[in-house]
């Protein structure tokens, strides 16, 4: 991970918060990382967890605290290889917290959306973090099976492209991912999510994994800068409405929501029909 390869090992110096609404947490204090080393990062679902210890202090879980954020779908972590010089811009731009290290390096937390959805939990236990404590499995990890997937869809009921993106059913699976597994998997983003048959759900299964695993390979250790670009690169169906499915170069199609959207491929997932491009779509003929 690119910001364990930079940061870990060094100690805060400082924390400045630009956001008061960013931050979910009181107890321990944000300004509580100062002084404290970076011993691990990690993964929880959709949140960027950074723990913190002081040297000396014995076993690492004994005076360690977290840093756990979610991004939402604005949000960077930009490293800074010299973060003293720079300013901390206008009060209410997109900067919602800076961190400096002992090394003069540093990042900043960003969001650029006009709808701040980004949070910042400073915790003694990652349990106490009301979205992580809620996560479902990991797909990615070992024990999750064909029948973990049954179980999950079947907690979250509904249509398919929910299901997926419920992350108290399975955690970290996105909208845009969610699109690129169900584009995989030849599945509707409107299938019951309950019906699938036993090789739809074998399929979707592998797609799942496939994809999620292939996304993070391709992000390992790349910058913040380029991973917009990266993760567009590689998608075969999301963010592309009207450009040619390549697999069987139907046009690929849109559902638009108020506040977001997803896509599919008409010929590959819906037998030929089209989606109508509002919420609770029903298949036109």
């Amino acid at each position: 991970m690119f910001l364990a390869e930079r940061c870990v090992g060094k100690k805060v110096e400082r924390v400045e918060l630009h956001s008061l609404s960013a931050l979910k947490t009181f107890d321990p204090p944000l300004d509580g990382l100062v002084g404290r080393t970076m011993t691990a990062v990690e993964r929880r679902g959709k949140f960027l967890c950074a723990a913190f210890g002081r040297e000396g202090s014995g076993p690492p879980e004994g005076d360690r605290i977290w840093l756990a954020l979610h991004l939402s779908r604005s949000g960077w972590v930009r490293w800074r290889e010299d973060i003293r010089t720079l300013k901390p811009g206008p009060k209410r731009g997109p900067l919602a917290m800076r961190a400096r290290l002992d090394d003069g390096s540093g990042f900043d937390v960003t969001e650029a959306a006009k709808e701040k959805r980004l949070s910042v939990h400073v915790v003694r236990d990652l349990s106490e973090v009301p979205g992580i404590a809620k996560l479902g499995p990991d797909p990615l990890h070992e024990s999750f099976g064909v029948e973990e997937l049954r179980a999950a869809l079947a907690s979250a009921g509904g249509q398919l492209k929910s299901a997926l993106t419920d992350q108290s059913a399975i955690a970290g699976v996105g909208n845009a991912y969610s699109d690129e597994i169900l584009h995989a998997a030849k599945l509707s983003p409107f299938k019951n999510a309950t019906k699938l048959t036993d090789d739809e759900l074998e399929l979707l299964h592998r797609s799942l994994r496939e994809i999620m695993r292939d996304a993070l390979e391709r992000s390992a250790g790349m910058p913040a800068a380029d991973l917009k670009s990266e993760k567009r690169s590689g998608m075969r169906v999301h963010g592309r409405p009207g450009e040619e499915c390549p697999v069987c170069r139907d046009k690929v199609r849109s559902v638009n929501y108020s506040s977001s959207n997803f896509q599919y491929c008409p010929t590959c997932q819906t037998g030929g029909k089209v989606l109508a491009d509002r919420r609770m779509s029903r298949l036109l003929k």
